[in-house]
């Protein structure tokens, strides 16, 4: 597996961050972050403990299904879809087809690397 970089940058200069990318004023160097968050706050609820340790669950057992992820962790399935859907839109999950059209998680990272400095914004590599 691989290795994701993620980087703290607020609203407003996010958007004019990819404003430039699209117009091409600005170029995605190598080590850029790839996934972003708007706070430091809004990545620690993202990847909390519980979700951090239900990452590792899926890449260790390789659930089939959201179902059976709920009964290896313990936890609701309406919590967990609501939880997955949540990570699948920052791109830590992704959702595959499983047997019979049931939804089978997939973590196609092994390791998430935080890119932040001191005031708050991503540092490029």
């Amino acid at each position: 597996m691989k290795t994701v970089k993620v980087g703290i940058m607020p609203l407003k200069e996010f958007q004019a961050y990819t404003k430039a990318i699209v117009t091409g004023k600005h170029k995605r160097k190598r080590g850029e972050p790839k996934i972003w968050f708007n706070s430091i706050e809004t990545f620690a609820k993202v990847l909390s403990d519980q979700n951090r340790e239900l990452l590792a669950l899926i890449a260790k057992e390789n659930p089939k299904s959201i179902s059976e992820l709920s009964r290896l962790s313990g936890r609701a399935q309406s919590n967990l879809s609501r939880t997955l859907k949540n990570m699948e839109r920052y791109g830590f999950v992704t959702m595959k087809k499983g047997e019979r059209g049931s939804k089978r998680p997939f973590v196609p990272y092994s390791d998430i690397v935080l890119d932040m400095s001191i005031g708050g914004n991503a540092q490029s590599a």
